[in-house]
Order: C-alpha cells, then sequence, then structure tokens
C-alpha cells in the first residue's frame, strides 16, 4: 500500500489547527505528524518530522508564513508548501506563490477542497482555490473574467454533450472538479443553463476547435 500522506500544520490558533487536523485524519492517506505554532517551529523541526506537505498560516507571530517558506525553499526547493489562510488579496497571494509556494487555498473552502488540495500538490501541480484564483484573474475589455486553459478544455467537452461523469472519465479528474469547473465557467460567462453552455459553444466556434474563441 501507498505510505499516508505527511502533513504538518502550521497555524498560531490551536483551535483551527485541531480541526482541518481533525478533517485530515478522516482520511486514511493522510497522516499528521505535528501541529505547529509558528513558521520557526515548522523551520527547526522539518527535518526530524519530514513532512511530505505543510499547511502554512501566514500571518502567526514571530516567524511568519513567508518568511518560513523562503528558508524552507532555500534548504531544500523540493518541500512542498500549501499556503492555508483567510487572506484573499491580490498581493497575497501572488508574494506566497513567488516565495515559491506549492498552493494557496483559503480557510472558508470545504473541508475536501483542502484534501484535494493536498493530493494535487502531491502531484507536481500548483493548486490555487477559487478565491485565490480569482484574485490573480486578468479581466477581459468588458470587465469579464476570462477561462483558464483547463475550464476552456472543459467548456469544449460539455459543449459536445458529455456528462459530468463522461468528462471526469476523460480528462483523468474527479466529478467534484468538474463540477467546480462547470460552476466556475458558469459564473464566469453569465450563463445559468446546460443549454447556454452549448449555444455559446456554437455561436462562438468551440465545436469547431480545440480552443475558446473568447
Amino acid at each position: 500500500m501507498t505510505k499516508p500522506v505527511r502533513v504538518v500544520i502550521a497555524d498560531d490558533h490551536p483551535m483551527v489547527a485541531e480541526g482541518i487536523e481533525a478533517i485530515l485524519e478522516t482520511y486514511d492517506d493522510i497522516d499528521v505528524v505535528a501541529c505547529l505554532a509558528n513558521g520557526q517551529e515548522v523551520v527547526d523541526q522539518v527535518a526530524e518530522l519530514k513532512p511530505d506537505v505543510i499547511l502554512m498560516d501566514l500571518n502567526m507571530p514571530g516567524l511568519g508564513g513567508l518568511s518560513a517558506t523562503e528558508i524552507l525553499l532555500e534548504r531544500d526547493e523540493a518541500t512542498k508548501v500549501l499556503i492555508l489562510t483567510m487572506h484573499s488579496a491580490p498581493e497575497y497571494v501572488s508574494t506566497a506563490m513567488r516565495h515559491g509556494a506549492s498552493g494557496y487555498i483559503l480557510k472558508d473552502v470545504p473541508t475536501e477542497e483542502i484534501y484535494d488540495a493536498i493530493q494535487a500538490v502531491m502531484r507536481g501541480e500548483t493548486y490555487l482555490c477559487h478565491g485565490a484564483t480569482e484574485a490573480l484573474a486578468p479581466r477581459t475589455a468588458d470587465g469579464r473574467e476570462p477561462l483558464t486553459a483547463r475550464e476552456q478544455t472543459i467548456l469544449l467537452e460539455l459543449a459536445q454533450g458529455k456528462s459530468n461523469k463522461q468528462v471526469a472519465f476523460d480528462l483523468d479528474i474527479s466529478v467534484h472538479t468538474v463540477e467546480t469547473h462547470r460552476k466556475n465557467i458558469k459564473r464566469k460567462l453569465g450563463i445559468t443553463s446546460t443549454a447556454g453552455l452549448t449555444r455559446y459553444a456554437l455561436e462562438h466556434g468551440v465545436l469547431q476547435g480545440t480552443g475558446v474563441e473568447i
């Protein structure tokens, strides 16, 4: 069997850290090896704890999350730090990613998304929750947020009449992920129905090529 993912939680609020720990411990493939109160504790204990993923809050007493992330990555650039915070301002997100974080999620996300984020960074992917993505997203000339490359791909699949389950199978992702992308696509395009997605796809040439013409 594959070994559980070793996770360290760094947060100076015990109730928050313990709540996240309780959630993650419900998954058989997650092992929370420590809950630490600040970045300095992480830096000091990372060699002993050997975590696969560090869930790092930003604002902590002493050494904060950003500085700790920078130090950890200077020592080992393969370290996977997943920022877990309440701050959604663009400057927080962009600064964290520039410091080398593997992902950024907000504390108000559904509990299963924290698990999904850990699995994503373990696959070598960068994970941004919806709030973080929206904070960084550029805008089109009419003020609308453009579709990401993945959303364009999923729109193409949906426009062919495929179900969420079929799209998930074809792209080798979870049905939950497809549903999340589908909601984001509808929100960005101002479309409320599946028929509307199909109509948009036809009007914008989605079914005639491999991309979306925005």
